[in-house]
Protein backbone atom coordinates (compact mmCIF):
# COMPACT_ATOMS: atom_id res chain seq x y z
CA UNK A 1 0.00 0.00 0.00
CA UNK A 2 0.86 3.68 -0.43
CA UNK A 3 1.22 3.73 3.29
CA UNK A 4 3.87 0.56 3.95
CA UNK A 5 6.18 2.79 0.98
CA UNK A 6 6.19 5.75 2.90
CA UNK A 7 7.01 3.76 5.82
CA UNK A 8 9.76 2.12 4.65
CA UNK A 9 10.79 5.11 2.45
CA UNK A 10 11.23 7.13 6.03
CA UNK A 11 13.23 4.31 7.44
CA UNK A 12 15.60 3.87 4.47
CA UNK A 13 15.85 6.88 2.78
CA UNK A 14 18.30 6.86 -0.39
CA UNK A 15 18.50 3.01 -0.53
CA UNK A 16 14.83 2.51 -0.66
CA UNK A 17 14.52 4.98 -3.41
CA UNK A 18 17.41 2.67 -5.38
CA UNK A 19 16.24 -0.36 -4.35
CA UNK A 20 12.41 0.49 -5.92
CA UNK A 21 14.36 1.68 -8.90
CA UNK A 22 16.08 -1.22 -9.40
CA UNK A 23 12.85 -3.20 -9.45
CA UNK A 24 11.07 -1.35 -11.50
CA UNK A 25 13.66 -1.71 -13.60
CA UNK A 26 13.41 -5.65 -13.70
CA UNK A 27 17.03 -5.90 -11.90
CA UNK A 28 15.93 -8.59 -9.74
CA UNK A 29 15.44 -12.59 -10.71
CA UNK A 30 15.10 -14.95 -7.68
CA UNK A 31 17.31 -18.07 -8.43
CA UNK A 32 15.86 -21.35 -6.67
CA UNK A 33 18.39 -24.44 -6.73
CA UNK A 34 16.90 -28.10 -6.86
CA UNK A 35 16.76 -30.28 -5.48
CA UNK A 36 17.55 -28.39 -2.46
CA UNK A 37 15.73 -25.20 -2.88
CA UNK A 38 17.96 -22.86 -1.58
CA UNK A 39 17.10 -19.75 -3.26
CA UNK A 40 19.37 -16.52 -3.88
CA UNK A 41 18.73 -13.01 -5.52
CA UNK A 42 20.38 -11.97 -8.55
CA UNK A 43 20.56 -8.33 -8.58
CA UNK A 44 21.50 -5.81 -11.24
CA UNK A 45 23.32 -2.79 -9.90
CA UNK A 46 22.59 0.56 -10.91
CA UNK A 47 26.00 1.14 -12.49
CA UNK A 48 26.50 1.53 -16.69
CA UNK A 49 27.46 -1.66 -16.78
CA UNK A 50 24.92 -2.94 -14.19
CA UNK A 51 26.93 -5.01 -12.45
CA UNK A 52 25.36 -8.75 -11.11
CA UNK A 53 25.25 -9.30 -7.19
CA UNK A 54 24.17 -11.97 -5.26
CA UNK A 55 21.89 -11.61 -2.37
CA UNK A 56 21.14 -14.09 0.03
CA UNK A 57 17.77 -14.16 1.91
CA UNK A 58 19.74 -14.39 5.25
CA UNK A 59 20.79 -10.12 4.46
CA UNK A 60 24.04 -10.84 2.58
CA UNK A 61 24.93 -9.33 -0.79
CA UNK A 62 27.67 -9.71 -3.19
CA UNK A 63 28.35 -5.82 -3.72
CA UNK A 64 30.77 -3.52 -2.14
CA UNK A 65 27.65 -1.25 -1.01
CA UNK A 66 26.82 -3.79 1.04
CA UNK A 67 29.85 -4.01 3.12
CA UNK A 68 30.20 -0.02 3.21
CA UNK A 69 27.20 0.73 4.10
CA UNK A 70 25.61 -2.35 6.30
CA UNK A 71 28.92 -3.87 7.54
CA UNK A 72 30.92 -0.88 8.62
CA UNK A 73 28.20 1.98 9.03
CA UNK A 74 25.60 -0.29 10.49
CA UNK A 75 22.80 0.65 7.94
CA UNK A 76 19.93 -0.97 7.24
CA UNK A 77 20.03 -1.71 3.27
CA UNK A 78 23.18 -1.41 1.16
Amino acid sequence: SDEQLSILHFLYGKNFERAMRILDQGGVTLIVGEPSNRAVFMVAGESKNRDQYICFPEHHCTCYSFFYETVNKGEQLC
